[in-house]
C-alpha cells in the first residue's frame, strides 16, 4: 500500500457541509487532503428544490461520475439535457461543460466521484464568467 493510503469509512453526517453560491451544498467523504485515500474525490452533494443553475455550468479536466441517491432533475452534458432520477448514474467525461438541475418536488442528492486524489486538484472553469477555482465557504 502507498505511503499514508490505508483502508477508510467515512459517514455522511459526520463530514462537513460546504456550499456554493446557494447553488449546491455538499459533503466530501473521500479526498487526499482530508483522508488516508488516492485515486478519486467522492462525497455527496444536494441541490435543493427551484435552486438555480444560473452560471452553474462548468468545466474541469477530470472524468466524474454521479449516481442519482434521490430525487428527480436533468443534467446538462455539452449543451443537451438529460432527465435523471434515483438510481440514474451519469458519467461526465473530463473536459464536458455540465451542470445539475433539481426539477422535482424534493432535494435533489446525488454521490459524485471525481477521478483526483484531492478535491482542490480540480480546477472549475465557468464559461459565462470566466470564472476558475469554486468559491467553497467554511463548514457550516
Amino acid at each position: 500500500m502507498e505511503s499514508g493510503i490505508r483502508p477508510y469509512i467515512a459517514h455522511v453526517d459526520e463530514a462537513p457541509v460546504e456550499a456554493w453560491d446557494g447553488i449546491v451544498s455538499w459533503r466530501t467523504l473521500f479526498s487526499a487532503d482530508r483522508t488516508p485515500t488516492a485515486g478519486m474525490t467522492v462525497g455527496v452533494a444536494e441541490i435543493p428544490v427551484g435552486g438555480t443553475v444560473d452560471g452553474a455550468e462548468h468545466r474541469h479536466d477530470q472524468h466524474e461520475v454521479y449516481f442519482v441517491l434521490s430525487g428527480s432533475g436533468r443534467v446538462l452534458l455539452d449543451g443537451s439535457w438529460h432527465t435523471v432520477s434515483r438510481g440514474a448514474t451519469v458519467f461526465v467525461p473530463g473536459g464536458t461543460h455540465h451542470c445539475v438541475e433539481n426539477t422535482g418536488d424534493e432535494p435533489l442528492e446525488l454521490l459524485y466521484v471525481l477521478d483526483a486524489d484531492s478535491f482542490h486538484e480540480v480546477e472549475y472553469v465557468f464559461p459565462d464568467e470566466g470564472r476558475s477555482d469554486i468559491d467553497r465557504a467554511a463548514p457550516a
